[in-house]
């Protein structure tokens, strides 16, 4: 009886392996999609306007909360880290940025976060808005 080291065999495609693979792929992909998905804000009343236009998605959605706390993609910051983000940002010039308050925010929350975008150099700067419910 011959014993061959190398005994010949017929190939097989192994599936599980490419299974893997594939949803290896898959999770990627959703989790660098889910990245990139623009941060959409922090549910508030916002107050209305007969005036109001749809933007397109700013870069950096600023939500000032009622007791006056400023947070940018669920971090809380101050009016100096919220001029160094801008800053860092590249060309301030060039960045949009919406702010988006509650109705019952004070006023004065509103014009420090104005203050330190425009300390930063940003002018494109929005206000978000709820437009007028149509009449019947």
């Amino acid at each position: 009886m011959k014993m061959s080291y190398f005994a010949p065999k017929k190939a097989r495609v192994e599936i599980i392996p490419m299974i893997d693979v594939m949803l290896f792929l898959l999770v990627f992909f959703i989790i660098v999609t889910l990245q990139m998905i623009p941060d959409s804000g922090v549910a508030m009343q916002l107050p209305t306007s007969t005036q109001s236009q749809h933007l397109k998605h700013p870069k950096f959605t600023v939500n000032i909360m009622r007791d006056g706390t400023i947070k940018v993609k669920n971090a809380t910051l101050t009016p100096d880290q919220l001029t160094a983000l801008f800053q860092a940002d590249g060309d301030p010039a060039k960045t949009q940025v919406t702010i988006a308050a509650s109705k019952h925010v004070a006023f004065q929350h509103f014009v420090t976060v104005m203050d330190a975008s425009r300390k930063a150099g940003v002018t494109n700067i929005g206000i978000a808005a709820q437009p007028v419910p149509a009449g019947p």
